[in-house]
């Protein structure tokens, strides 16, 4: 027999668990035990939500028994290394999402796993992640929409997944404009090139993820097990096309990038040309006096100017004289 816990009423979850609700036409009707979910999914009208984070082997077990899950799709759910994708099990999609979170300066890469069958969807969160339980909240706000059970839910939470990526792009963005005026001043260091690289890595790696679910949003318009209602596939058309405008905003960042680091490589080695270049110049100066003395450090008996009063001034005067010279006319060409 099913008990329905009235949403004034919630009990308190069990480890693992988020979130786990039974909807009928739009409506929350009650938080469910799991052990209930597939008996409430198979009546007429209602579709089961429940959200997991990084649940447990028995938890993610007793999901399986309640919906039929396909082992293959539970595994895949276990790791939390699985690339973007979207797989059919019978009559359940199985769909693989990176999510992306700053954590300490850096972009936390982590995953969604979502379930979707008739009746029932079932998240699934491992890493880095926002909670889903604003996606929820709005849903729960309108049940016209909520109506169209599990097909907008898959919608609202892949929506939700790249509406996230913007912060983060921000983030980046506004490290991004700070190191540009560190370039321009000539003041990017060793650990700032650094920095730059990691930018540019992780932004590669949250391109590839954004680039996946658009894969993903086509293949769900096109699932020939449980087609999604046509009124819905606008939605999905939809988050395709915030998932290229994500794309665009890290292609230009990613230029922004490779050009700081360009000029920070340009403006070492023109430092490095520059320090060449002084001291070139300084050994040009110091050779005539190095040259001299070593002519005269020489030990013959007949050298020029040896007998004469006045040969160590000449002699001293001309090499100062030279050095002079050298000096003014590697100042003037602006190597010293």
């Amino acid at each position: 027999m099913l008990h329905a816990v009235p949403v004034e009423d919630r009990p308190a979850l069990e480890p693992g668990v988020v979130a786990a609700s039974v909807y009928a036409n739009g409506q929350r009707l009650a938080d469910i035990d799991v052990d209930d979910a597939g008996a409430w999914a198979t009546r007429p009208g209602h579709v089961v939500w429940i959200g997991l984070l990084e649940p447990s082997e028995a938890l993610l077990a007793r999901v399986q028994r309640q919906f039929g899950l396909h082992e293959l799709a539970i595994e895949d759910a276990r790791k939390a290394h699985q690339r973007p994708k979207l797989e059919q099990y019978g009559d359940c999609v199985f769909i693989v999402a990176r999510t992306a979170h700053m954590v300490d300066g850096r972009i936390s890469f982590g995953e969604t796993h979502i379930f979707v069958g008739k009746g029932y969807i079932v998240s699934v969160r491992h890493g880095a992640s926002t909670s889903y339980a604003p996606v929820r909240q709005r849903a729960e706000s309108c049940p016209t929409v909520l109506s169209h059970g599990e097909d907008y839910i898959l919608y609202a939470l892949l929506d939700f997944i790249v509406d996230n990526y913007m912060p983060v792009l921000e983030t980046v963005n506004a490290e991004v404009e700070e190191v540009e005026d560190k370039v321009v001043a000539g003041e990017l260091g060793q650990s700032e090139v650094m920095r730059l690289y990691m930018l540019r890595r992780d932004l590669l790696r949250l391109r590839n993820a954004a680039s996946a679910l658009v894969d993903v949003c086509r293949r769900v318009q096109r699932v020939e097990v449980r087609p999604i209602e046509a009124s819905m596939q606008p939605l999905f058309r939809d988050v395709t096309d915030h998932i290229h405008r994500v794309q665009d905003e890290i292609d230009a960042l990613r230029e922004v990038l490779a050009f700081a680091f360009e000029a920070s490589m340009m403006a070492g080695q023109v430092q490095q040309t520059h320090i060449s270049r002084r001291l070139a110049a300084w050994a040009a100066i110091l050779a005539v006096p190095t040259a001299v003395a070593g002519i005269y450090g020489m030990n013959f008996e007949f050298m020029p100017e040896l007998k004469w009063q006045y040969g160590y001034v000449v002699v001293l005067g001309a090499v100062t004289t030279i050095c002079l010279t050298l000096y003014y006319r590697l100042r003037k060409s602006g190597w010293l």
